[in-house]
């Protein structure tokens, strides 16, 4: 019974009993269009074949065992996703937040090593990098951290997308060892850093000697149209973390590293006693296995910028919308007003959305919808949201911006 459970959630009146592809089936027989892949997270679809037949071999062997012991499959993924990334070493999580805990952790013993004792790690406005407290504390939403102070120390906040702040904390406080970023801020409603950002935070980090922590727990494994977003600005961090799609639903994350930061944790210093088990390590593989084999972080670029343009053409005329924007399937619509209403709509549409930052239409679909699906999409957002706005939303001024 719902009674039992904890009300942290604002449930919709829907449960789900099957998926397939993009498609999901709730228990009364109705069939909606997963435009959120459980946030982001369900890049494949729903029961992938290589994704449920990985998992089912892995049940039937072996689920679980301590990181006392040599786990291969572990070992296998921290080789793939290293040599995708660039990077040398990887700890294996449960979960985002873990990893986000994972990348402080590392940060701030570094720092230790070189005798800074208070050592503060750079953050942002408008971020999000978990519920734990330490990255709550990192997330830059007083209304997700009202209530749970005193919050952790060691974290200085700027605007994000804002280099010239980033220079101005640097002159001002001497113990700064990090810089933890989203590569596109997802949570805080598909906000994109300006061309050039990513590669002057790269340069700040040099010059300060500081570790770039790039968060890609949302915009990685594909999403963005390449394997992980920062690639986009052909840059490399010192530290970065996953999770989400890594494990198409099998709870997995991962923090990876390279250079000075590599090698900072040792025996002791860190641990999960589930993070990296032979299940979600099968799973991941699996994950990557597809992504390769089919290409879709190709799949991912070709249609979000067609489900992009049709969003602008749709809703050109409308001043109630104030833009379009995001990269491959990682799409936010921000309008004038809260719409938080929309997701109901939505669902009785037929579709499953998503509104973050309370005025910001998220939309995070499979990478592997064709092209009907992706038409479903736009035609229903559109016209939701037409009919959301209503006369008082329509304009002939220009169609909103990227």
């Amino acid at each position: 019974m719902p009674d039992h459970l904890m009300a942290t959630y604002g449930r919709l009146p829907v449960s789900f009993e099957r998926g397939e592809g993009a498609w999901l089936w709730s228990d009364d027989g109705r069939r909606f269009l997963d435009a959120l892949s459980g946030i982001a997270v369900c890049g494949l679809g729903h029961a992938h074949p290589g994704v449920r037949e990985a998992i089912c071999e892995q049940a039937a062997q072996l689920v679980h065992v301590s990181n006392l012991y040599r786990i291969p499959s572990q070992e296998t993924l921290g080789e793939r996703l290293c040599a995708a990334a660039g990077m040398e070493r990887v700890f294996f999580a449960n979960s985002g937040a873990e990893a986000n805990e994972a990348a402080i952790k590392l940060a701030r013993l570094l720092a230790h090593g070189r005798g800074i004792q208070r050592p503060e790690i750079l953050v942002m406005e408008n971020s999000f990098h978990g519920r734990t407290l330490a990255t709550l504390t990192a997330t830059g939403s007083r209304k997700a951290q009202a209530g749970f102070e005193p919050l952790v120390s060691g974290f200085v906040r700027v605007p994000y997308d804002d280099l010239g702040a980033v220079e101005t904390a640097a002159g001002n406080r001497a113990n700064i060892v990090a810089v933890l970023v989203e590569s596109i801020q997802g949570e805080g409603g598909i906000v994109m850093p300006s061309a050039g950002y990513l590669a002057g935070l790269r340069e700040l980090c040099d010059r300060h000697g500081w570790l770039l922590m790039l968060d890609e727990v949302q915009s990685g494994m594909g999403r963005t149209g390449r394997l992980f977003a920062h690639q986009h600005e052909g840059i490399l961090p010192d530290v970065m973390t996953l999770a989400k799609g890594l494990g198409n639903g099998v709870p997995i994350g991962a923090c990876l590293a390279r250079g000075e930061a590599a090698g900072v944790l040792g025996p002791g210093s860190h641990g999960s006693t589930f993070g990296g088990n032979p299940l979600a390590c099968r799973a991941a593989l699996a994950v990557l296995d597809a992504l390769e084999a089919d290409d879709l972080p190709a799949r991912a670029r070709a249609t979000g910028e067609h489900i992009r343009s049709g969003l602008r053409d749709g809703l050109a005329d409308l001043s109630g919308v104030l833009a379009v924007r995001g990269r491959g399937l990682m799409i936010g619509v921000e309008l004038d007003r809260a719409c938080g209403e929309l997701v109901a709509t939505a669902l009785d549409a037929g579709l499953l959305i998503n509104v973050t930052a309370q005025r910001v239409v998220r939309l995070l679909p499979p990478l592997i919808i064709d092209d009907a699906q992706a038409e479903q999409i736009v035609s229903t957002v559109v016209r939701i949201i037409r009919d959301f706005l209503g006369a008082d939303g329509a304009d002939t001024g220009p169609s909103p911006g990227a």
